[in-house]
């Protein structure tokens, strides 16, 4: 059971990222595999040419320690980490994989290190998403927008990331129709997935795009609710299911059958029961 934030609980966990260029990713892995055994971790590490992503938890000690490993990386001294606390083990056993992308995007080779946009904070964000003129994006799938997104902000209806850029190259090509070239305003859950789009977005020829610096969870962690331009509850992908200012758990289950979220006392239409198939993968 997940609660808390702190280092103190009987098990650490930290949801990390960072987008830099290593050289030798397979080697960095190697280390990586080795001290995650010594300090008996267990989660996932995602480990490309383009940086690291992965979860993972231990004791407060242990987290500590591979934290700051990691942070001697090449270029990873600014690595974004949220931490939370759990009751158990989280997860059964500790896998560092080596990638491709440590967020599958498929959309050839972009840059996020240096072609993100410019992150904005909470104060910021809202300034901008207020005027009208501002085109703003949720970066996330159908089911985590269904949650709760911001005010006015685009639904791309996408099923997996890997639709994104397919479904941005048909709206980019209906603003250069209408000779527009906005501002775009890009946010998702805790911001690794906009620094990749952002990155999509520039290298696609449009200069003024902004991105959530640290994405929904840390403006829902830090702006005050009567300020705040958010609706709904946030999707996260653990058995808080969804969370809403000040990161409180919300009122929503996942259905065992389809994976959708749905309002905890609410009937469910779910997809699986007709076609046997599951509707989203995260």
């Amino acid at each position: 059971m997940l609660y808390g934030r702190g280092m103190d609980s009987p098990f650490t966990i930290a949801a990390l990222y960072r987008f830099t260029n290593f050289s030798d990713p397979q080697a960095i892995a190697a280390d990586l595999r080795v001290i995650c055994a010594e300090l008996l971790t267990c989660g996932t590490l995602i480990v490309a040419g383009e940086g690291i992503n992965g979860t993972v938890a231990g004791s407060g000690a242990a987290i500590a320690a591979l934290v700051a490993h990691i942070r001697a990386l090449p270029g990873c001294a600014d690595l974004d980490v949220k931490y939370a606390g759990a009751s158990g083990a989280p997860f059964a056993r500790m896998k560092v994989k080596v990638k491709r992308e440590i967020v599958t995007l498929g959309a050839g080779d972009l840059d996020p290190a240096n072609q993100a946009g410019t992150y904005l904070d909470p104060a910021q964000w809202n300034e901008l998403i207020a005027d009208p003129d501002t085109v703003i994006i949720d970066t996330r799938n159908a089911y985590e927008v269904s949650v709760g997104s911001f005010e006015g902000a685009i639904d791309p209806g996408t099923r997996s990331f890997r639709e994104f850029p397919a479904w941005f190259d048909g709206f980019a090509a209906g603003l250069r129709e209408q000779g527009r070239r906005p501002r775009i305003a890009m946010f998702c859950t805790g911001g690794i997935r906009c620094e990749k789009s952002t990155a999509l977005v520039r290298e696609r020829g449009f200069d003024e795009v902004y991105h959530l610096r640290g994405g929904i969870l840390r403006y829902l962690e830090e702006m005050p609710e009567a300020e705040s331009r958010w609706q709904g509850d946030c999707y996260v992908f653990d058995e808080r299911v969804a969370v809403g200012h000040g990161l409180k758990p919300g009122d929503y289950s996942t259905c065992r059958n389809c994976g959708l979220p749905h309002p905890r006392d609410a009937a469910h239409d779910c997809p699986a029961d007709a076609s046997g198939a599951w509707p989203h993968r995260r």
